[in-house]
Order: C-alpha cells, then sequence, then structure tokens
C-alpha cells in the first residue's frame, strides 16, 4: 500500500495558493491511488522538534563527541521519530511559499530536523551520499513577487535551487514542480492558477500511479 506525506508548508490554510494547488493533486493523486495513505503533516500545527543543543549534542556522539547517553538518547529519539514517519512514505507533496527569497522557516527547521547522517543521508571521503531510495515528490512553489523573468530588483530565487538540492541530497531524485509566481503583480494570475491546477493534477495522474 502506498503512503503520500503531505508536508504544509504554509500557514495560510484556504488562502494559501500553494495549498490549493497541492488539493488539486490530492484530489487525482486519491483518485489514481484509491487505497493510498494519506499522511497530512501540517508544520504549523504539529509541533516539530528545535534541534537544539541537546540533539547536536547526540547528533555529535555519532562522530565520536561524547557519550550517548541520559538526556541525549531522548533528545536523539525524537529525531529519529520524526524522521522515520519521513522515511515511510513514498511520494511527497510539499508546498513551499517563498519567504524573503527562500523557503519558509517552520519548513527549515523540519529539514533540519530530518537531515541527519546515518538517517537520510551518509558521508564519506567522497563526500554525501543519499540514504533514500525509490521516492518521488510533487512540489508547489509559490511566490507574491519573484519570477526569473523580472529584474534583480523583484527578488532572489533561494526557494527552488534550495529544494532541489536537499532533495538530491537525501535521495528524492524523481521530482516534479509546479510553480505560481508573481501572484501579488501579475496582470494573469487567474489563467496562471488554472495552469498550475491543472499541471499539478496531471501530475498526479500521470507520474503518480500505483
Amino acid at each position: 500500500m502506498k503512503k503520500l506525506l503531505y508536508i504544509v508548508g504554509s500557514p495560510r490554510e484556504s488562502a494559501s495558493e500553494s495549498s490549493n494547488i497541492a488539493n488539486a493533486f490530492l484530489k487525482q493523486y486519491k483518485e489514481t491511488n484509491p487505497d493510498a495513505v494519506i499522511d497530512e503533516l501540517n508544520l504549523w500545527k504539529e509541533k516539530i522538534p528545535a534541534f537544539d543543543g541537546n540533539k547536536a549534542a547526540a547528533k555529535m556522539t555519532f562522530l565520536g563527541q561524547g557519550v550517548l547517553e541520559g538526556k541525549l538518547i531522548t533528545a536523539w529519539d525524537e529525531i529519529v521519530e520524526i524522521t522515520d514517519r519521513f522515511k515511510s512514505a513514498d511520494d511527497y507533496l510539499i508546498t513551499v511559499p517563498m519567504w524573503n527569497g527562500g523557503i519558509p522557516w517552520a519548513l527549515k527547521q523540519y529539514i533540519d530536523t530530518i537531515t541527519q547522517n546515518d538517517l537520510t543521508f551518509d558521508f564519506g571521503p567522497n563526500g554525501y551520499s543519499p540514504l533514500l531510495e525509490n521516492k518521488k515528490a510533487c512540489v508547489v512553489y509559490t511566490s507574491s513577487v519573484y519570477s526569473p523573468v523580472l529584474p534583480k530588483s523583484f527578488g532572489l530565487d533561494y526557494q527552488v535551487s534550495y529544494m532541489n538540492w536537499w532533495l538530491e541530497l537525501i535521495g528524492v531524485t524523481t521530482v516534479y514542480n509546479v510553480t505560481l509566481l508573481s501572484t501579488a503583480i501579475t496582470q494573469s494570475l487567474e489563467q496562471d492558477r488554472h495552469l498550475a491546477i491543472v499541471k499539478a493534477s496531471a501530475i498526479a495522474k500521470h507520474h503518480f500511479a500505483a
């Protein structure tokens, strides 16, 4: 049985452009995979453990610094639990509104929590190597101002470039992107929104079949 993890990166609920596009993907995904399990992880409603001093200290024990005992074990168990939830999915749907050229802090916190050596990636003499295999992702990107066709004064993209790097790092190499850009200034928002919704639905139908 397939499992989709839907990571909600926007706090705006029904007012969110990215969430509304994601809903179109979900609707088609459920039709295409009627037996699939849908696990929604709303980063603004669920408590994601901060990667604090104890967790950093626990991580360093795997690099030969200190001993994993006492409160460090508890701290690391929290990391493993939330990472296992991520790893248990076959497919991912992630909404990523652009915040200050990059991604929302809640999504960055989540990524920093689950991106750990021996859990989602390995590191050796040749650098990083992914530990995940046979995973797919659909990532929905939105921005209120930025667009690659606009001058630099309208912003830069550290949103898509960062997500692509991270997904490749951990081994999610089959990635489909849906974008809706410059929503606050474009003169064709309705058309652009419609095209994004159609594309999201088509991706779910043609690329995420069981």
